[in-house]
């Protein structure tokens, strides 16, 4: 560490303060907030949000100067809000100053500790040990995984399991990992990791990748017209992916990617859904505890119904 970087991690911990240090070091706390009361919360692994201490806007003004200022960037009245990594732990950073919200607030998301294996999944009663069957068989044979789950669900620690999976399944093939901000974590021997930025977006990312050589692709979040690209390329030899997408259910997952699909495309895309995605799996957030809702395979999509035809992966 170089004396520049030094300094600047000394002057994030004493103005993110004692309490928010100590849940930045503690391995079950999943994510931090600031609310524009002052009030600072907490979610820790298994348990609710809790409030565990204040910050006053001044301090959370000059955290968010000095982290902006570390990535060469300002945040201010015309610029308010920073999506960033955090520079002292790589967690996701997302800050807002006013006049978008009443007083400064942050939300750091930690980066996980631990890879979550799918055989851990079932020894936690997350999964079954049926659905971890189903679910190792998908990879190893090169299907391409949809998991589908609201904010907080566990999207990004079953896609870290899934990729996990894949090394073990199969180590000599080369991944290709596209996020807005570092949430994967890939063990593969071979294997490239992409972020976007201000000025290049995952759709380009996407495009990009076709000329690097994966044998499988992996995208942290599909959010927009890049689904489209993603759907191609899972469908035209570059099978065994993975992807998460917001929705309520498994179908509505599909659902979902359609209207993200039309963004670039004004066509059906209900086909190509179909073939491109094999297995999808609603995981869910049931009393604290995440949990797998649904595990489908996909088979078809009935133009008559207008649904998709699914069935019980497991």
């Amino acid at each position: 560490m170089d004396e520049r970087s030094r300094r600047v991690g000394e002057k994030l911990r004493r103005e993110l303060g004692e309490e928010v240090c100590r849940a930045l070091d503690d391995h079950r706390v999943i994510e931090i907030m600031l609310n524009p009361d002052g009030r600072l919360w907490v979610e820790r692994l298994g348990e609710r949000m809790k409030p565990f201490g204040t910050m006053s806007a001044s301090q959370a003004e000059s955290l968010l100067a000095t982290v902006a200022a570390s990535l060469r960037t300002a945040v201010t009245r015309e610029t308010p809000i920073l999506e960033c990594e955090l520079p002292l732990d790589g967690s996701r950073f997302e800050a807002l100053l006013p006049p978008v919200a009443a007083a400064p607030i942050f939300t750091i998301r930690k980066m996980a500790s631990r890879i979550f294996t799918l055989d851990n999944f079932v020894t936690q009663g997350v999964m079954t040990s049926t659905e971890r069957a189903a679910l190792g068989r998908a990879v190893a044979e090169r299907r391409n995984v949809l998991v589908v789950g609201a904010t907080g669900s566990g999207k990004t620690t079953f896609a870290n399991g899934i990729v996990h999976e894949m090394t073990l399944s199969h180590p000599g093939h080369r991944l290709v990992v596209i996020e807005d901000t570092p949430e994967i974590q890939c063990s593969a021997p071979n294997h490239v990791l992409l972020r976007t930025t201000t000025t290049v977006d995952m759709l380009r990312l996407l495009k990009a990748t076709m000329r690097l050589r994966p044998d499988r692709i992996v995208v942290g979040e599909v959010r927009g017209a890049e689904a489209l690209a993603l759907l191609k390329a899972w469908n035209t030899g570059h099978p065994g992916g993975c992807a998460t997408v917001h929705a309520n259910s498994a179908e509505a997952g599909l659902w979902r990617l359609e209207q993200l699909a039309s963004e670039a495309n004004t066509g059906r895309t209900e086909r190509l859904i179909a073939e491109a995605v094999d297995l999808v799996m609603f995981v869910e957030k049931r009393a604290e505890k995440r949990c797998v809702s649904e595990m489908m395979a996909v088979l078809d999509y009935d133009a008559t119904t207008q649904r998709y035809v699914l069935e019980p992966a497991a």
